[in-house]
C-alpha cells in the first residue's frame, strides 16, 4: 500500500503527464487530483488546524531589542516520545538555556540538511543537463551575512 507522500507524488506525476511539463502549484494539482477521483478531502480536527495557525503566528512574531536588532520572539524545539512528534515553544527571553540551545542547533542543522539536498540537487541538475552551462552553488555564507548585518545596522 502507498504511503501518503507516494499518493501525493503519484498524482503529481499524472498532473504532469495531463499538464506537461510546466511550473505549477500544488494547490492546482490537488484540486485536479479531486476532481479526477485520486484524492479526496481530508477530514479536519479543528485543533489541528488551530494549532498549525497558531504555530504559524508563532514563528512569525519579531521584536526589536535595545540595540535595534529584529529577532524571532519565539523558539520551537522538537522532542520524540513514544514515537510521537512533539514541538514545544518557549519566548526568547524567558526560556531555559537548554530549550533555546537545542532550539537554535535544531535550526542549524536544518540550514546544513537544506545546503546539502541544495548541493546534491544542483550537481544532479548539471550531470542531467551537461549540454547547459554548469549551475555554481556557493555554500560559504560568512560574507552574505556579515553583509545583511551592515545592511540592518544602517536600516535600525
Amino acid at each position: 500500500m502507498a504511503t501518503k507522500n507516494e499518493q501525493f507524488q503519484k498524482v503529481w506525476r499524472l498532473y504532469e503527464r495531463a499538464h506537461g511539463s510546466l511550473p505549477a502549484t500544488a494547490r492546482e494539482a490537488s484540486v485536479w487530483g479531486v476532481n479526477q477521483g485520486l484524492l479526496s478531502l481530508p477530514d479536519i480536527d479543528p485543533y489541528d488546524a488551530l494549532s498549525e495557525d497558531m504555530a504559524r503566528a508563532l514563528r512569525e512574531e519579531y521584536a526589536t531589542d535595545a540595540q535595534g536588532r529584529r529577532y524571532r520572539v519565539n523558539h520551537a524545539v522538537r522532542v520524540t516520545k513514544g514515537g510521537v512528534q512533539h514541538t514545544f515553544w518557549a519566548i526568547l527571553g524567558d526560556a531555559p538555556l537548554q530549550h533555546m540551545q537545542k532550539a537554535f542547533t535544531q535550526r542549524r542543522e536544518q540550514i546544513v540538511g537544506d545546503c546539502l539536498q541544495l548541493k546534491i540537487d544542483v550537481d544532479a541538475y548539471n550531470a542531467l543537463n551537461d549540454d547547459q552551462p554548469a549551475i555554481q552553488l556557493e555554500l560559504d555564507f560568512t560574507y552574505d551575512v556579515e553583509e545583511r548585518l551592515v545592511i540592518t545596522d544602517r536600516a535600525a
